[in-house]
């Protein structure tokens, strides 16, 4: 199984960028903002307000995500740049941050520099 990985914002309104996309093509949910949803799985890098959340908070989730990876070793994660979009992070601020995940997950072709270990897939 193949899981599309979005950066979200914690009120789950999937109403730009990645998370739209989530919402029409991966079953992603509105109004759950992290977490699997269809074949999706959400990743907050904005508050319930729609603000940007402190780096702390965006990493705390993703530590969630690595664990969950973890334990579904038979799925495939395709990790979008999360928060360096709507959110305003740098690539440079998000990907180490992932240097921890399992092989399972893959991610864009734009943070293999900080990622080498790990696959890339191509993302939109």
């Amino acid at each position: 199984m193949n899981v599309f990985v979005f950066g979200s914002n914690e009120s789950g309104i999937h109403g730009a960028g990645a998370a739209f996309f989530a919402a029409r093509n991966h079953g992603a949910i509105m109004h759950v903002g992290f977490g699997p949803q269809g074949a999706s799985f959400a990743i907050p890098t904005k508050d319930w307000h729609v603000s940007t959340l402190p780096k702390s908070a965006v990493e705390h989730y993703v530590q969630r995500f690595i664990a969950y990876a973890r334990a579904a070793r038979d799925t495939t994660f395709h990790v979008t740049q999360i928060g360096c979009g709507l959110a305003g992070f740098r690539a440079d601020e998000i990907a180490p941050m992932f240097a921890s995940a399992p092989l399972n997950c893959e991610f864009s072709t734009a943070w293999a520099e900080w990622l080498p270990a790990h696959h890339s897939w191509t993302s939109q």
